[in-house]
């Protein structure tokens, strides 16, 4: 897909954008351990945004402040990593947006269809496209996993396209991750 021929240059522009960002991001023993790579788009139909909390904030306008979460689903061809398909992808967010651009966190939870999971925390940089359209990058860590995943460590990157007051979201990702034996 065209977008993920250009996510390595969006990342590295998005960590040029935030310093803060630019933090190392440690991947420790998995250096030793072969890196994989997935890729997989999740499309409008399969995400939904469960919640979202606006608050506006009055000092230039169309500043806002949000909380959402974000639902995703694998009805058919779900990803697979370590030999189990991902069921569902759970993602919270806090954002601080001037008319669709600006920056924000995101904390994610993928659940396998075993049970197993892992969560990743990231850094997001938005901008606005018009007419209420953003396109969002996020570039974070594997934080921790459970059961099979428990030792996987890796990155994650993402361009979103998004409309957040329709509840439209459309998600490209690329994972690359080791799982470390013990």
């Amino acid at each position: 897909m065209r977008k993920l021929k250009y996510l390595h240059a969006a990342f590295a522009a998005a960590a040029m954008a935030l310093p803060c960002a630019a933090v190392t991001l440690p991947i420790g023993a998995a250096i030793a351990q072969q890196m994989q790579r997935l890729s997989f788009t999740v499309s409008a139909q399969d995400a939904t945004y469960t919640e979202q909390h606006i608050i506006n904030v009055p000092d230039p306008p169309g500043h806002q402040i949000r909380v959402v979460e974000i639902h995703r689903t694998f009805p058919s061809n779900p990803p697979i990593i370590n030999g189990v398909a991902l069921k569902e992808l759970w993602v919270r967010a806090i954002t601080d947006y001037v008319n669709e651009n600006g920056r924000g966190s995101t904390y994610s939870e993928y659940v396998f269809e075993n049970g197993d999971k892992f969560f990743a925390q990231a850094t997001l940089v938005a901008h606005g496209t018009g007419s209420g359209m953003l396109q969002a990058n996020t570039i974070g860590e594997i934080t921790r996993g459970t059961g099979k995943l428990a030792g996987i460590e890796g990155h994650i990157f993402t361009i979103t396209f998004a409309r957040p007051i329709a509840g439209n979201v459309e998600t490209s990702f690329e994972i690359d991750y080791a799982i470390k034996k013990d």
